[in-house]
C-alpha cells in the first residue's frame, strides 16, 4: 500500500559520455514503502540513473533530495550512510575473503586503527544471512559460493546499512525459481517494514507481481510513471519501445535436415554429467531446460571442449569428433556463446571491433599482421546486421548496455560461420525489444540450416522458441518434449526429475 510520503526526489538528471546522452533531464519520485519498478530497453538510461542515485556516478546536472534534504557531493559511502543501498546485477565480492569479512568490509566506516570485533561481526553476518534466507556459513569463502548465493550476500551487505531506499538491479537474472521466490519474500518483507524498493527487471511477470508503480525510460528520457494496476503487458511494452511488438516469439516454418550434433552416453564426473544423450538437427532449435545446477551449462562446456569428458562420444555430421579444446570445436563448426558475457563472452577493455573478430583472426590477418581495415569493416557489418547501438565499433565493449554486449558476443561467434551454435542464456538481462531481435535472428540462422542448442532458465523462452525441448535434472536427461507437448507444467515436471518424463517425445 502506497504511503503519500515522498522519500526521494530526483529532478532533471542529465549525464553524457562524450557524444552519447545517457540521461536527458530524467526525474524520479519515490514514496515510502512502495516497490517502484524502473523499466526500459537496454540503453534507456536505467543503469546510469541508479548509479547516480547510489553515488557511483556523478550527474552532469540535476538535483537529488532524500527526505527533502539536498544530497551534495554524493559518493557510494555517503549514499550508504544516508540510507541508499544498491545491489548490482553482477556480484562484486572479494573471492578470497569470507562472507562475514565481505559484509564487514562494506559496513566499516570508522578509523582504520580501530580493532574490529570479529565475534560481533560474524554474529551480525549470521543474522543478516538468516534474514535473506541463506543456508551457508558466514565463514564460507565468497569465491566458493554459487552466483545465487553471492547475490544473497550482496543483499545482506545492503541490508547491513538499514537502507530506507534499496535499489535492486536485475536481481533474478541469474536465479532459479526457488531462489527467485526467496527474493520476492525479502522484497515483500522489506516493503512491509517501510523500505522503498527500486526494482529493475526485464521480466514483466515480476513487475506486475511486485511493483506498485513503474517509471519508463526510453533513449535517456522519461516517458511515463504509472500505477502498475493501470497497465497491461502490451501497453507497457509500447511505452518502453515506442512501438508495438506484436510477437515476441516469431513464428517459423520448421525445415530440418540431418543430424548435426549427437551426444551419445556422455559422462563427466567433474561436471556431474551421467550418461547424457541428445541430438540436434540442422535447421532445428532445441531448448535445453532444467533447474539451476541440473548440468545444462556443464554439458555445453563438454561439447565445446572446455571440460574433458570421461566417457561417451560426440558426433558432428554423423562422424565422431575429438573435441578436447575450443580450437577443435571451432574447427568442427561449433560456436558457443557463454552465459556470463562479461566474464567469458567479451573482453570489456577491448573495442567492439576487436571483440567481434577475436575468434576469427585468421580471416583478418596475413603473415601474422592484422588488417585493421578489414577488422573495422567486418565488425561494422555485424553491428549493423545485429543493430548494435553504438556510435562507432571503436567504442570499448564495456561501455555498451547489456543487450548490446550480448549482440557483440553473438557477432563474435557468427563470424566463425558455425554449423552448430550453442547459446547459453541468450537473452539474460535483455529488454523485450532486444529479445525480439535476438529471437528473429535465431530463427533466421535456423532457416539457413544452422543447428541451435539453446540453454535457458526462462520457461516462456524455452517453450516459445524451441522445436523440441530437452530437460535435464541432476546431470541427466530427464525428459524430451515436442513443441506441442512442451508446457510450463510438463517442462517443470521433467526438471524436478520425474522419470516418467523420459519418453523421447511421447509426452508426460
Amino acid at each position: 500500500m502506497l504511503l503519500n510520503n515522498v522519500v526521494l526526489q530526483a529532478n532533471e538528471i542529465r549525464k553524457s559520455y562524450g557524444g552519447v546522452h545517457a540521461l536527458k533531464g530524467v526525474s524520479l519520485t519515490l514514496e515510502q514503502g512502495e516497490v517502484h519498478a524502473l523499466a526500459g530497453e537496454n540503453g534507456a538510461g536505467k543503469s546510469t540513473l541508479i548509479k547516480i542515485l547510489a553515488g557511483a556516478t556523478q550527474a552532469d546536472s540535476g538535483q537529488i533530495h532524500l527526505n527533502h534534504e539536498l544530497i551534495t557531493h554524493n559518493t557510494p559511502r555517503r549514499a550508504r550512510s544516508l540510507g541508499i543501498g544498491i545491489v548490482y546485477q553482477q556480484p562484486a565480492l572479494f573471492p578470497d575473503l569470507t562472507v562475514a569479512e565481505n559484509i564487514a568490509l562494506a559496513g566499516e566506516s570508522s578509523s582504520p586503527w580501530r580493532r574490529v570485533n570479529w565475534k560481533a561481526r560474524r554474529r551480525l553476518a549470521a543474522e543478516l544471512l538468516a534474514q535473506v534466507g541463506a543456508r551457508f556459513s558466514p565463514d564460507a569463502l565468497a569465491g566458493s559460493l554459487t552466483t545465487p548465493e553471492q547475490q544473497l550476500v550482496e543483499i545482506a551487505k545492503a541490508l547491513d546499512a538499514k537502507p530506507s531506499v534499496l535499489i535492486l538491479d536485475e536481481p533474478t537474472a541469474t536465479l532459479g525459481e526457488q531462489d527467485a521466490e526467496n527474493l520476492f519474500r525479502i522484497v515483500r518483507q522489506l516493503q512491509a517494514q517501510g523500505t522503498t524498493i527500486v526494482y529493475i527487471t526485464h521480466r514483466f511477470d515480476e513487475i506486475f507481481r511486485l511493483a506498485n508503480r513503474v517509471t519508463i525510460l526510453r533513449d535517456g528520457e522519461w516517458v511515463d510513471t504509472c500505477k502498475v494496476r493501470e497497465l497491461t503487458r502490451s501497453s507497457l511494452i509500447s511505452k518502453m519501445v515506442g512501438r508495438e511488438v506484436k510477437s515476441v516469439f516469431p513464428a517459423r516454418e520448421k525445415k530440418t535436415g540431418g543430424v548435426a550434433l549427437e551426444v551419445h552416453r556422455l559422462s563427466c564426473r567433474s561436471a556431474g554429467l551421467r550418461d547424457v544423450s541428445l541430438k540436434v538437427h540442422y535447421g532445428e532449435i532445441v531448448g535445453l531446460s532444467g533447474l539451476v545446477g541440473s548440468g545444462r551449462t556443464q554439458l555445453a562446456e563438454c561439447i565445446f571442449g572446455l571440460t574433458a569428458k570421461d566417457s561417451g562420444e560426440i558426433l558432428v555430421a554423423g562422424k565422431a569428433a575429438v573435441l578436447d579444446s575450443p580450437r577443435h570445436a571451432i574447427s568442427n563448426g561449433i560456436a558457443y556463446v557463454p552465459e556470463d558475457r562479461r566474464k567469458h563472452g567479451l573482453v570489456l577493455d577491448m573495442s567492439i571491433a576487436a571483440n567481434t573478430t577475436l575468434s576469427s583472426l585468421s580471416k583478418i590477418s596475413h603473415l601474422g599482421m592484422l588488417k585493421l581495415n578489414i577488422e573495422h569493416q567486418s565488425a561494422g557489418d555485424f553491428s549493423r546486421r545485429l543493430r548494435v547501438k553504438t556510435p562507432s565499433v571503436d567504442m570499448l565493449a564495456g561501455t555498451l548496455s547489456g543487450g548490446n554486449q550480448q549482440k557483440v558476443a553473438l557477432a563474435r561467434w557468427l563470424m566463425t560461420e558455425p554449423k552448430i551454435l550453442i547459446l547459453d542464456e541468450p537473452t539474460q538481462g535483455i529488454d523485450v525489444g532486444a529479445k525480439a531481435e535476438i529471437y528473429a535472428l535465431m530463427n533466421e540462422l535456423a532457416d539457413r540450416g544452422i543447428a541451435i542448442l539453446m540453454i535457458s532458465s526462462d520457461l516462456n523462452e524455452v517453450i516459445g522458441m524451441s522445436d523440441r525441448v530437452v530437460v535435464m535434472a541432476n546431470g541427466e536427461i530427464s525428459g524430451e518434449l515436442s513443441h506441442a507437448e512442451a508446457t510450463p507444467q510438463s517442462v517443470l515436471r521433467c526438471a524436478l526429475g520425474y522419470k516418467e518424463c523420459v519418453l523421447e517425445g511421447q509426452g508426460v
